[in-house]
């Protein structure tokens, strides 16, 4: 018996293999319940604190069950190194802890193919820690990404990994509830960085997107045309490849549209939203496929995890707000879905605008948890919590 590590795309693994694994986490009460892992399939997991098992460590050993595949999280590794020492000590066969701790499993990003042809490449970054969702589009040797995260790295090597070079990398908005990663990568690789409106009087350095406006590859392939649909933000932006797919960043999700309230402005930008939304049901086919910038939860996936919707489908799934024929009906709707949001997100907003930057642990910390993006998020929960 001994004490192994793994890692986040490890979890990821089993989960989505369906192993027969106990989740433990180490940390405290309030950190656990601000955010944990999660799977796309049902598992077992419970928290029991580091500090319970310096303690009472009889008590703490005897709340996990023997038997079981043990995966130890905690903040930054130290402590679930620590527990798995206790726990192998006191006989448990199958012990591993997580390498860098919740962090990680908050920056992993998890490739799915969307297409994957001679005529383009598109590719879908999911990252379950935050429900977030990157693009990554190619043809011959050249790549342009959508509203990548901070994990530069992850998108650098696979650029590489299919003999790519990033020529463009586009944020469809100034994104509140993660770190992005264009202004970086385009320091890094030379790419051109593009964003809307929302990065006037920023320190970004973007090229600013204009509304139809083409991109295309070098040698032919799909073209990305701009739409703006602002809402979410003032910029908000969604971009369409060949007529087949959007992108739609914040304002089209599986469930629900991108809430308006971040900014502050809550009445103004739900018109802007509502006008977006009757462009959009002008404007889109029903077949056009939809690729959101995030997910509510597992349940929007399809059988092989992959997050994309035609477009009429996602009116019918949100008839009660697709249908919604007023000015003044919709800015109700959004009132009655209003939340406070996180304290994070204005400093978030500040390191997107490079306005302000952080030394990397604090931007860990920022960058940890699920997004509050949806307009539906809250009377959602509350609505099943009357149930």
């Amino acid at each position: 018996m001994s004490l192994t590590p793994y890692e986040a795309k490890d979890l990821f693994q089993w989960f989505t293999d369906k192993e027969d694994i106990l989740v433990l986490d180490v940390r405290n009460d309030k950190d656990f319940q601000r955010f944990q892992v999660e799977s796309p399939y049902s598992f077992d997991m419970i928290n029991v604190s580091y500090y319970d098992f310096m303690e009472i460590e009889e008590e703490s050993v005897a709340k996990v069950p023997k038997g079981r595949a043990v995966r130890i999280v905690c903040a930054k590794e130290g402590s679930a190194k620590y527990v798995g020492e206790i726990l192998v000590k006191h006989g448990f066969d199958d012990v591993r802890y997580l390498t860098g701790g919740i962090k990680t499993w908050g920056n992993l990003l998890v490739p799915k193919v969307v297409q994957e042809d001679d005529a383009f490449s598109l590719y879908q970054f999911i990252r379950p820690g935050k429900a977030s969702c990157s693009y990554g589009l190619s043809f011959g040797k050249e790549m342009m990404l959508f509203d990548p995260s901070r994990n530069v790295d992850f998108y650098l090597d696979f650029a590489k990994s299919k003999g790519c070079t990033i020529i463009k990398t586009f944020e469809t908005h100034l994104q509140a509830d993660y770190i992005a990663g264009s202004r970086v990568i385009a320091e890094k690789t030379g790419a051109e960085f593009l964003g809307g409106s929302d990065f006037e009087g920023t320190k970004a350095g973007n090229i600013f997107l204009i509304d139809a406006d083409i991109h295309r590859f070098s040698e032919g392939g799909p073209e990305v045309t701009v739409m703006l649909t602002p809402g979410h933000t003032p910029g908000s932006s969604s971009f369409l490849i060949n007529k087949q797919y959007m992108i739609a960043g914040d304002m089209i999700f599986i469930d629900s549209l991108g809430r308006p309230d971040l900014g502050g402005q809550a009445i103004d930008w739900a018109v802007l939203l509502f006008n977006s939304m009757l462009k959009v049901k002008k404007e889109l086919d029903d077949a056009l496929l939809i690729l959101p910038g995030h997910y509510m939860s597992w349940a929007e996936a399809t059988d092989d995890l992959l997050f994309c919707m035609d477009f009429g489908q996602i009116k019918e799934r949100n008839k009660s707000v697709y249908d919604i024929a007023t000015e003044e009906e919709f800015i109700k709707y959004i009132q009655t879905n209003m939340r406070q949001q996180p304290a994070e997100y204005a400093l978030i907003r500040l390191a997107n605008g490079n306005m302000e930057q952080y030394e990397s642990e604090k931007e860990e910390e920022l960058d940890l948890g699920k997004n509050e993006c949806a307009a539906t998020a809250y009377a959602k929960a509350q609505d099943e919590a009357q149930a």
